[in-house]
């Protein structure tokens, strides 16, 4: 008997989004993906997926882990910011209102042009008109997209999805500590709660480094030697957190303003 966990709509949830995302992630488990909870059921009211056993963490379960995202990334996406197969609408998820671009006729070309427009600018002007930061403070985030849209910050995609010839990575989305969950397993770990959309394979990585996570250099080894990632990316990671911590400051305030400014004003 499968032991479940139940999520229920707290009423602006979106459960079948939720469900959607999690099973187009679950499409590359057969190609050596790494674990998601399965969907049992879901309706308007609740989300039910099968109850992750966690574990302690060796450096197997990171190593496994690791390569299991770089397998999981390389299942790919039709295009940069694209909602997950099955996706209900809106075109935005999560509280946050985070955006997808769930018309392939407006898809950025790069994804420089995608990280400007849909995770940076969106939340800058949302913080402004907040009046949480003022015109200044918005002209550091401006520069950073300026250099965005220039492809100051384009890099390929891991080696996988390159061999698989796909240019856009499928994301879970939301990759903090708290939703991925070490449990012993095949792949070493499962996850839950996405916000699954095309984008590249570094942002999931670099989200794992917010908050902290277990064994973290043992789960990017095991990526790197699974799928090569480009030159560079440890300076990258910052670039990449930006868009979970201005999303942050946005929801929350407080310490978060400070440290998107502090994180913009590395690329800017």
């Amino acid at each position: 008997m499968t032991t479940t966990f139940t999520k229920h709509n707290r009423g602006t949830d979106n459960l079948a989004g939720e469900a959607a995302g999690l099973r187009w992630l679950a499409q590359a488990e057969p190609d050596g993906g790494t674990h998601i909870a399965p969907v049992i059921s879901v309706d308007r009211q609740e989300l039910v997926i099968g109850r992750v056993q966690e574990s302690s963490p060796t450096s197997r379960d990171a190593a496994l882990m690791g390569a299991s995202l770089a397998h999981m990334h390389a299942a790919g996406a039709p295009w940069w910011g694209a909602p997950p197969v099955g996706w209900p609408g809106p075109d935005c998820v999560g509280r946050s209102r985070t955006p997808l671009v769930t018309d392939q006729r407006q898809a950025p070309a790069t994804w420089g042009e995608f990280y400007a427009q849909y995770r940076i600018d969106v939340f800058a002007r949302r913080l402004r008109d907040a009046g949480t930061i003022n015109s200044d403070q918005v002209r550091t985030f401006d520069a950073v997209s300026r250099r965005l849209r220039k492809g100051d910050f384009d890099v390929p995609q891991p080696a996988l999805l390159q061999a698989r010839g796909q240019s856009v990575a499928r994301l879970h989305g939301d990759l903090w500590a708290g939703n991925a969950m070490y449990d012993g397993g095949a792949t070493g770990a499962t996850l839950i709660d996405p916000m699954a959309h095309g984008g590249h394979a570094e942002t999931d990585l670099a989200a794992l480094s917010v908050f902290g996570f277990p064994r973290l250099s043992e789960v990017y080894a095991g990526y790197d030697a699974e799928s090569a990632l480009a030159a560079g990316w440890q300076e990258r990671i910052a670039l990449h957190q930006l868009t979970m911590i201005i999303m942050h400051a946005v929801l929350f305030g407080g310490g978060y303003t400070a440290s998107a400014l502090e994180l913009a004003g590395q690329y800017a």
